[in-house]
């Protein structure tokens, strides 16, 4: 079974550079203040959405484990 992911953006942090969307827009949104937003649900593990996550410029995405909650990105220190 392939892995599953929750992703969350931290709303307070973003800045609405809109690169998460750009590169995976089957995964986030952007409000009408231009704040990304994960789409809902979790989704299968994608070399895309995690990409979005490392190149975010201020770090507000974090994905973790759908099923355990277990850090993807960032991982704990």
């Amino acid at each position: 079974m392939a892995e599953r992911w929750r992703v969350t953006v931290d709303r307070r942090v973003c800045v609405g550079s809109g690169l998460c969307a750009g590169l995976a827009p089957e995964a986030f949104r952007l409000d009408p203040a231009r704040r990304s937003h994960p789409v809902p649900g979790a989704r299968e593990a994608s070399e895309r959405v995690r990409e979005a996550a490392e190149m975010c410029p201020v770090e507000a995405i974090a994905i973790a484990l759908a099923d355990t909650g277990e850090a993807v990105f960032p991982l704990p220190e």
